[in-house]
């Protein structure tokens, strides 16, 4: 007989689970920060009773910003193993609010030092497919109008047929455009990019591919997600203005540099739990 080895992930979904319940008390009453303040509350408590080492590397911001899941803060008992944790007590905090389906909360966990700091940029340019394209014949750089051709091509299918998960936000106007242009669906959603790129994951899934600039925290918890299921994600930062921008290169960081799955979390020692609320 020998006993079975500890699985860290198993224990990571009674907190995942206790956030979400938490926010779902907050469920269509319209409060998008009190159901946010909840999940943060109760995932920090529960995150803090885990045997491990861990470290926030994406959180609910700096220290002078959050009282508790800031990055940089140390969550578990102290004992190995020693971790990098991306949490996202409540990723669709307006879904939550407006009684709507589709939040979730989530954390993503891989060995010290394997997942990528943001730093100062909010928001990134975001590809994401399933484990049936083939990563090399997609980029940030092309077109829309190759990318979703290379798509339909490695799902069989034609471009007609393949269907685009977009933010609805104004600033994907011209990119809303393009997809149209070039004759593929779009499907769009209000909030909740993370549970966006896992559903180009999924066996015969809705989707084909997500596209556009959403968080880069949400980046980096989705290439965890997407690490594990097969799939690939491609990530640009993105600035808001001249301000970010100066901030993000005086933080040694490239506004021109794609960033793969393995460049947001390296390793095989990845996993993904998450809770729909």
């Amino acid at each position: 007989y020998t006993a079975p080895s500890r699985n860290l992930a198993l224990e990571l979904v009674r907190v995942t689970e206790a956030a979400a319940l938490a926010a779902a008390r907050w469920l269509g009453k319209g409060d998008k920060n009190a159901a946010d303040q909840a999940a943060v509350d109760m995932m920090r408590k529960v995150l803090n009773e885990i045997q491990m080492d861990g470290i926030v590397v994406i959180g609910e911001g700096e220290k002078d910003e959050a009282p508790m899941l800031y990055c940089g803060e140390q969550i578990g008992d102290g004992s190995p193993p020693r971790v990098d944790i991306a949490v996202d007590p409540l990723d669709g905090t307006t879904l939550t609010a407006q009684g709507r389906s589709g939040a979730i909360a989530v954390i993503a966990l891989a060995e010290r030092g394997c997942m990528y700091n943001p730093g100062p940029c909010y928001y990134m340019e975001k590809l994401a497919v399933g484990p049936d394209v083939d990563p090399r014949r997609i980029s940030l750089d092309f077109t829309v109008a190759h990318n979703l051709e290379a798509i339909a091509n490695c799902l069989g299918k034609p471009v007609g047929d393949v269907t685009v998960l977009v933010l609805d936000r104004p600033r994907h106007a011209k990119l809303i455009s393009e997809i149209r242009a070039a004759g593929a669906r779009i499907r769009m959603i209000s909030d909740g990019d993370v549970g966006g790129a896992i559903e180009t994951a999924k066996p015969e899934a809705p989707v084909d591919v997500m596209m556009g600039i959403g968080g880069t925290p949400e980046g980096v918890i989705a290439a965890a997600a997407l690490k594990c299921m097969g799939g690939h994600i491609q990530g640009r930062l993105w600035a808001r203005d001249e301000e970010e921008a100066a901030a993000i290169k005086a933080s040694g960081r490239d506004l021109e540099r794609i960033l793969y799955t393995d460049d947001l979390v390296k390793g095989t020692d990845v996993s993904l739990v998450c809770c729909c609320v």
